[in-house]
């Protein structure tokens, strides 16, 4: 029996360059003439993997937001990572968004993907759900190039790499 190439299917966020972009942004609004005194701050808890975003309007804080999207894609991390929720009434007559740092991946877009696969019906592929990872083995290493080129393709709402490709 051929012996079998695999690699596993991740999402994973650096927390320091996210850190870093979070850095660069409570910068951005300390100095910006639209955002400087309007009572927006930005908070990151890395322990818990959110950044709370609380601002005077809806509008002034998908500013911020979209700061800090911008920081993040020069950073290299993609704005995929941060899964924001609905808006808040907050004290004040203030608005709170918070977001959530995506890492790993959770037990429905898990068996989202290996559905997708399964549906493709590449031959000898398999596709097996390993907590918040997946290992996708085949003995052919040309149908492993064909499952990440379709999955680069794919929109599952956070970003996917590939590692310990063998």
């Amino acid at each position: 029996m051929a012996k079998d190439s695999s690699f596993d299917i991740v999402s994973t966020t650096d927390m320091q360059e996210v850190d870093n972009a979070y850095q660069q942004t409570v910068r951005e609004i300390a100095q910006r003439y639209d955002l400087k005194g309007s009572g927006s701050t930005i908070e990151l808890d890395r322990s818990a993997g959110t950044i709370t975003v609380q601002a005077p309007a809806d509008f002034v804080a998908g500013q911020i937001i979209e700061i800090l999207n911008t920081r993040l894609i020069r950073r290299k991390v993609d704005p995929k990572s941060v899964t924001w929720g609905a808006s808040q009434a907050a004290s004040g007559g203030t608005v709170r968004k918070t977001g959530t740092i995506v890492q790993g991946i959770d037990q429905d877009t898990a068996r989202k993907i290996r559905k997708d696969l399964q549906d493709q019906k590449m031959n000898k592929v398999k596709v097996t759900i390993e907590g918040d990872k997946l290992r996708v083995t085949s003995p052919s290493k040309d149908q492993l190039q064909n499952v990440i080129a379709f999955l680069r393709d794919q929109d599952y709402g956070q970003p996917l790499s590939f590692e310990n490709y063998r």
